[in-house]
Parts: structure tokens; sequence; C-alpha cells
């Protein structure tokens, strides 16, 4: 093909004017799905005061809306793909903005947890149907590219956001008021959805397969629910028996996914190695972040006295350094191959863990802030690289349960940094508080003290001045401890995966390279057999990047291989010519 016929072919695939709107629009959502996610923790004083919930209702009110999205992301993600994903998004919007009228204006602490319940279900529907339409949208590997890391930063910008509005908004209204803030987004999405977003389904899919999305969803909810419970109270027998029993579902699941012909997770995925390195590191970046910041916040609130709103400002930076690093991924990218850009991210979040390991003097904000700021701009190339990979592997009628398969892995990676590091730090607490206590405190508070931090902060403030004081600054060193060992740690798993990462994916092209690979798409004739009238045209699907599981010639990466889709195809055929 000569130059002049090339461009015309890649410019026929690169998103205009409509695909950047609708990116917009699905940015917007994902920025108030992770809001969602942060957003009650501040309110849950003022809707204790209110609703008078028990301490095990309290829990379920915070916990349940995490269990149910890590429970039917995959479900939601492989429903998209046989139903419709732009189908399958509008109406999970719709379901989120009337539910969260209903949790606004509850009554019961029991009415407050079902609403979050099915808050859970409808923004399971999300995070999966944004990311697939994504890659239906912007099939050009440099925006693809870049539209990832714009879907990134919308959901690093609300977690950011959702303390800061969170506080303004109790402040001046009452605990509901934060579910109300997604009507107005909820409602734009559902105008301007059916105009700029188009409609993706996978014409030869099965119905969904009940069986597989019920033992999906015990296994990933009482895995979940046990580490969670590792992390609030260790180990017991009903956290081990909930773990193994969820990993044994999961067995099951996986060798049921094995013999359907259509199933909700295609098992040879898993035979990618880059899909299954992305996806390790993916899970492992999100287990170091989620877990460094668990004592981070508390940190800025319980150590350096802030409000929970000062707290939340003084977490921006973080987010700017995430969406900056969001941003520049794309750019960098195109010139360096994931595997590096991966390894070099690690690399620096890893510094910035070291850092963070250097608090307890007398600059502990701003080597916080700086800290925190040098770990989000080394982990977010990373997440875009990963998620463009993960879902990138998999072949576009499976782009919805390939993006079901990412977002759980995150949701398990911020179980697993919760529950890991969060278990050592606790450890770390408890241990240098006992031997630290100072004389004279009832055996009452000095149990309640070693628990948490918090209980310390509480129990202080009923002690004498003098005794409170040194109970605080003994808490307090001993937190600190915890977060040095704990970051100290973060840093070693961060160098450990950067090794893993640029070792097993370094054979991945650049999406520059994955551009010029890729081959014009072309419109191909055949015949069913016994149907000789009209020739039905053959469906062509591309994989929007390089191929990362076909290395070429002299372990050159190729690009991407046409993939064609016979009418009236099995799925192993549909799947053979996938990467």
């Amino acid at each position: 093909m000569n130059d002049p016929d090339r461009h015309m072919a890649e410019g026929a695939t690169r998103a205009g004017r409509r695909e950047w709107i609708g990116l917009a629009v699905l940015a917007l959502a994902c920025l108030l799905y992770a809001m969602d996610l942060t957003v009650l923790h501040l309110a849950v004083p003022a809707l204790s005061e209110d609703l008078r919930p028990s301490s095990a209702q309290l829990l379920w009110i915070t916990d349940i809306y995490g269990f149910m999205v890590a429970g039917f992301l995959v479900t939601m993600g492989t429903l998209g793909d046989r139903i419709g994903r732009r189908r399958l998004l509008l109406t999970g919007a719709a379901a989120f903005g009337v539910v969260s009228v209903v949790a606004a204006f509850s009554t019961s602490p029991e009415m407050l947890i079902a609403s979050r319940a099915l808050l859970g279900i409808a923004g399971a529907t999300l995070a999966p149907s944004t990311l697939s339409l994504i890659f239906s949208m912007f099939h050009d590997p440099r925006q693809r590219t870049t539209a990832i890391g714009i879907w990134i930063t919308s959901f690093s910008a609300g977690g950011a956001i959702g303390p800061v509005v969170g506080g303004v908004l109790l402040e001046h209204f009452w605990w509901g008021s934060v579910f109300l803030v997604t009507l107005p987004v909820m409602a734009l999405l559902l105008v301007l959805g059916p105009r700029v977003l188009p409609e993706y389904r996978d014409p030869g899919a099965e119905r969904l397969d009940l069986l597989s999305a019920a033992l999906l969803l015990v296994a990933v909810l009482t895995v979940t629910f046990g580490i969670k419970e590792v992390a609030q109270d260790g180990f017991s027998l009903l956290v081990v028996a909930a773990i193994l029993v969820g990993l044994a579902v999961g067995v099951v699941f996986v060798r049921r996914q094995f013999r359907l012909a259509d199933p909700m997770i295609d098992p040879r995925l898993f035979r990618v190695p880059a899909f299954n390195a992305a996806l390790a590191t993916n899970l492992l970046g999100i287990f170091i972040a989620v877990g460094y910041f668990l004592f981070v916040a508390q940190y800025l609130q319980l150590v350096l006295g802030l409000s929970p709103l000062q707290a939340g400002l003084w977490s921006l930076p973080s987010a700017v350094g995430l969406i900056l690093g969001s941003n520049l991924a794309p750019q960098i990218l195109r010139r360096v191959r994931p595997a590096y850009v991966i390894g070099a991210g690690l690399a620096i979040a890893a510094a910035g863990l070291v850092l963070l390991t250097r608090v307890g003097g007398s600059n502990d904000l701003a080597i916080l802030v700086v800290a925190s700021c040098v770990v989000s701009l080394g982990l977010a190339p990373v997440f875009t690289a990963t998620t463009d990979l993960i879902v990138g592997s998999a072949p576009p009628e499976r782009a919805g349960a390939a993006s079901g398969i990412s977002e759980t892995g995150s949701e398990l990676g911020g179980a697993l940094g919760i529950a890991i590091l969060g278990s050592i730090g606790v450890a770390i607490y408890r241990d240098r508080l006992a031997d630290s206590l100072p004389a004279g405190i009832p055996s009452q508070a000095s149990a309640a003290a070693r628990d948490t931090l918090g209980g310390a902060v509480s129990v202080a403030q009923q002690l004498p001045a003098g005794l409170g004081a040194a109970l605080l600054a003994a808490a307090r060193e001993a937190f600190t401890t915890g977060l040095q060992v704990t970051a100290g740690i973060s840093a070693v798993v961060a160098v450990g995966i950067a090794v893993l990462a640029t070792v097993m994916l370094r054979g991945v092209p650049t999406t520059a390279e994955a551009a010029e690979a890729e081959p014009p798409a072309v419109q191909v004739q055949a015949r069913r057999v016994g149907q000789p009238e009209e020739p039905e045209p053959v469906q062509l699907i591309r994989s929007g990047g390089g191929c990362v599981a076909c290395p070429g010639e002299h372990g050159k990466p190729t690009g991407p291989l046409p993939r064609l889709r016979l009418p009236g195809s099995t799925p192993d055929d549909r799947g053979a010519g996938a990467a």
C-alpha cells in the first residue's frame, strides 16, 4: 500500500469529536462511581447519630457497596457483551440514580444497607461497561492509550474530590446529601449517552450462564469478606472457612468455564503470558496504592490532627500526581515499550515509598505530601499500561468480560492491601504501644488504646491532661513506626513487580509500533455451506493494539492479526485467531 492509501486507512480508524465527547461523559460517570466509594466515610458520624446503627450494621453500611461491586464486575462485563454495553451502562446509570435517592432518604440502618447493596450492583455496570466501550470507540492504539489515561484519571479525581465534596456538603446539609451529588451526572449520561456512545454486543453470544454467575459471585464475595475480616479482626475459624470456601467455589467456576462452549471468562486468556503479567502487575500496584494510603489518611487526621476536610485537601496533591502521570503515560507509551514504562514507574513509586519511611520528624506534612505525589506519579503510567494490555489481550467480543476481570483484580488487590499491609501495621502498632504505655492507665482504657490509634485518641481525651498527652505521644509514635515498616515493605514489593513486569512484557511493542503494524480494515465475503445465493459478509475483528501474545521472528513483535468470525461459527472458531 502506498503512503496516501495507508494514511487514509489509518484515518478511517481514528476517533472523532463524537467519540471524545462520549469519553467525557464516561469519565464523569466513573468520577461519580469513585466518589461514592469514598464520600460515605465522612458521613458516618452524622448518619450514626441519626439512624443509630449497631457496630455490625455500621460495618455493613460501609462495606456492602464494595462487596457487591467486586462480586458483580465480571458478570456485568459479560452481560454487557451479550445484551449491549451501552444498554447495560444506561440501565445501570438509571438504577444508580434511583437507588441513590432511596439511600439519601433512608429511615433505618436496614434500609440503608439494602440501598448500598443495590448501589453496588448498579455500580458494577459502570466500570466494565465504560472501559469496554472505550475499546469499541478508540481503535487507534495511540488514541486508545490516551483515552484509558483519561479514564484512570477520572477514578483518581473522584477518589480525591470525594472527601472534599463530602466535607463541604456535610457542613451545610444532612448526611444523605452525599448520595444526591451523583444525580446530575447520571442524568447527563442518560441524555447524552444514546447520542454519543456506540452500541456493541457479541451477536453470536449465548445466554448468560446463571450458574457461572452465581459461582463467581459466591467465590469473590467470600474471599473478599475473608480478607477484609482478617484486616479488621485477625484470623478466626469463620474467616479461614470463608476464604477456603471461596477458593473451592472458584475452582468449580474455572472448571465449568473450560467445559462451556461460550464461557463467561475465556480460560485461554490466562495462557497469554502478557495478560497474566499485566493482571498481576495491576493487582499488586493497587495493593501498594491502597495499602499505603490507608495509613496516610489516618496519619493526617490522627497523628497530625487535621480535620477530615483538611486531610482531604492535603490529599489533593497526590491526586494531581496521579492525574499528571495518567496523562503523560500515552505520550511515553508511544515511544517506550510498556515493559520499561511499567518498570520505571514502579521504581519511581518505590523511591516515594522509601521517602515515606522518613516521616516522624518536624517536616512530617511536607515529607508525606511529596512522598505521596512521587508514588502517585510512578503508579499512574503503570495502571494505564496494564489496563490497556489486560483488555487488549482479549478478543473484542470479550472486552466486557476482560474489563470485569481487570476491575475485579483491582478490587482484590485493594482488599489484599488493606488485609496484609493493614494487619502488619496494626501488629507493629500494638506491639510497640504495649512496650511504651505510660504507667497509671486503667486496664480498660489501655485495651482500647492498643486496639487502634483512633481508640487511643478517644481514650486520651478522657484521661488527666498529663497522662492523656503521654498516651497520645506513645500511640502516635507506635503508629508512625507501623507506617514506616509497611512503606518499606511496599517499596520492596514495587521493586519485585518492576523486575517481573520488565522481563515478562519486554516483547510488547510501543503504541506507535503497534499502529504501524496494524493492517487496514478490509471487507471479506463468505458463504455458508448450503446457501449459494447471497454471500454473507464476514465480520472482521481486530484487537486494537499490538499482539501481546505472539512475538515475531527474532523476538520482534508482530502487529495484531485480523481475526475472522464466520457466520454460524462456534465460539472456538471465533477464538481461534485470538492472541
